[in-house]
């Protein structure tokens, strides 16, 4: 059975993240992310959570306090071309879903320059057999804009050190969504 797009990425990042590791959500969101990263880091792991809009993470909060896992989480209200101020060591998995906050202001998108900075400084800190996710939105013009910019700067990378996929799928209309896992090997 194929996956959808978020299923996909979530159950890739289930099979490198262990319980007490320490994960970045770089564009918390609604806290869905988020969410599912602090089940797979356990009461031991952490959860960096990076939104620009407070909106945004208050949600997140709630979603985590709902859920009983609100002390797995840091909350840092910044965009995540500054994640390299604030993860200290190795991260296990990155995760980005780009673009716009569903249900807010489409005009506020992630962008090509700020996610290629945070992408290039998480493999920095990103651990041996970690994974770099970011599941993209070709289907607005800013979104178009950031998918070929990162998947440009992703199929550069060195093969020897990161391997990348990409999960599409290519009968959809409307410039459907997809995701590139990066797993760094060296």
């Amino acid at each position: 059975m194929l996956l959808n797009i978020l299923d996909f990425v979530h159950a890739s990042i289930q099979q490198v993240v262990q319980a007490g590791d320490t994960v970045v959500d770089a564009t918390a969101g609604n806290g869905h992310d988020t969410l599912f990263l602090a089940t797979c880091v356990g009461e031991q792991g952490k959860v960096m959570a990076f939104d620009i809009q407070k909106a945004a993470l208050q949600v997140t909060h709630k979603r985590l306090k709902n859920a009983g896992m609100s002390e797995r989480i840091e909350l840092i209200e910044t965009g995540h071309e500054y994640l390299d101020n604030y993860i200290e060591g190795e991260v296990s998995a990155i995760m980005f879903n780009l673009g716009y906050l569903p249900g807010a202001d489409k005009n506020c998108t992630t962008t090509a320059s700020t996610t290629l900075k945070a992408m290039q400084t998480g493999l920095a800190h990103l651990a041996i057999n970690g994974v770099l996710a970011a599941v993209l939105y070709p289907g607005h013009e800013q979104g178009r804009i950031e998918a070929q910019a990162v998947q440009e700067w992703a199929a550069g990378l060195p093969q020897q050190q990161i391997a990348v996929l990409k999960y599409a799928f290519i009968n959809r209309v409307h410039n459907a969504p997809y995701a590139l896992l990066l797993q760094k090997l060296a």
